[in-house]
């Protein structure tokens, strides 16, 4: 262990094995060394052994060093130990700086920034669905056989079961909460007035948008997300098949028809639901209640309830398949893309359904 730690020139040398079993030695010479004479620069050169626990010590003096305010240069580094303080020294890692966290504003500008993007893009989206849609029905190129049936079953025919329980439900907890009042005041027939206009003008298109937006909306997205996951979006492409013509107009053109014909499903189940209080709670007819509710519709009524069913569906369609083709990551990201869906399909279409009421009002 002896003349391992001299200084010469402002030059601490070093040298001999420096390793796990010298290192408690070698620092009780070190730090008298350094506190007195405060050397400039590392010299290796007689140093014969090192392995990872020296290179650490040395980048440990090499900081201590610094202290000074000074740059430190290690010389002197014999060939074999180079590959050794590749190996195990930490020097050249940059360390991570810890992202500056932006306050309030910057945050509502960047919200703000992303939104108007997101916009743009679905816009976008939306203006070549609707090309590609009109061009579909002139002709069916880019599409596959038998894919408008195949989606009007998927989106339409299987919604049918859960919209006819929900909307029974529904039609039945209005009619109840709504005759309790009505026969205190005895207006029991207008029952059938107040069923009809719900279900038909708001309940009805609505409700039947919110189900198909949880139901098929959510596999819109998930089915895109996954297609994009899994580069069968880029294969199309590279195929010259264009992914909108060939996956997204086929449902669009499948919910345009369905939603209308389901929004009419839902009417009647809930007016039905409307009719069993009506009979049991109120003791009307059922041809009172039907003579009234028929009554008491326009045709501007049915005419608003089927259009808000149709432009329901586009927004639904539209949606889904923006967050399935913007979708990044793996299992996670379709995940995700899935839930932002429901979301925002459900709250652009409470949206709008509040926009057609002030309007058609």
């Amino acid at each position: 262990m002896k003349d391992m730690v001299t200084v010469t020139n402002s030059v601490l040398f070093l040298s001999g094995e420096l390793s796990f079993k010298t290192i408690t030695a070698l620092e009780h010479k070190v730090a008298p060394v350094l506190k007195k004479d405060k050397p400039l620069s590392l010299d290796i050169s007689g140093v014969t052994l090192l392995d990872s626990a020296g290179v650490a010590y040395l980048e440990s003096l090499q900081d201590r060093i610094k202290s000074y305010g000074k740059a430190v240069f290690v010389q002197g580094v014999p060939e074999h130990l180079k590959p050794i303080l590749r190996t195990f020294s930490a020097m050249d890692i940059q360390e991570v700086e810890e992202p500056v966290k932006s306050g309030y504003i910057e945050q509502l500008g960047d919200n703000l920034i992303n939104g108007m993007i997101a916009f743009k893009q679905t816009i976008i989206l939306a203006a070549d669905i609707f090309f590609w849609a009109i061009v579909g029905l002139f002709s069916s190129k880019g599409q596959r056989k038998g894919s408008f049936a195949q989606q009007g079953i998927n989106l339409g025919v299987q919604a049918l079961p859960v919209v006819a329980l929900l909307s029974l439900i529904i039609g039945f907890i209005i009619s109840l909460q709504s005759a309790a009042q009505l026969r205190n005041f005895g207006a029991n027939v207008f029952l059938a007035d107040l069923i009809s206009i719900s279900m038909v003008r708001e309940m009805g298109p609505m409700m039947t948008a919110i189900i198909v937006a949880g139901r098929s909306g959510s596999a819109i997205a998930s089915e895109i997300a996954s297609m994009q996951v899994s580069e069968e979006i880029d294969a199309l492409r590279m195929m010259a098949i264009n992914p909108i013509r060939y996956i997204v107009v086929p449902k669009f053109h499948a919910i345009t028809v369905m939603m209308p014909i389901l929004v009419a499903f839902s009417i009647l189940i809930g007016m039905l639901g409307g009719l069993m209080i009506a009979v049991m709670y109120l003791d009307l007819s059922v041809q009172t209640f039907v003579t009234r509710s028929i009554d008491i519709l326009m045709l501007k009524d049915l005419v608003v309830s089927l259009t808000k069913s149709v432009f329901f569906a586009w927004v639904i369609v539209i949606i889904g398949s923006y967050f399935g083709f913007s979708v990044r990551g793996g299992a996670e990201g379709v995940g995700r893309a899935t839930t932002n869906s429901v979301v925002a399909s459900i709250f652009a279409v409470i949206l709008f359904d509040a926009l057609f009421s002030l309007l058609y009002l």
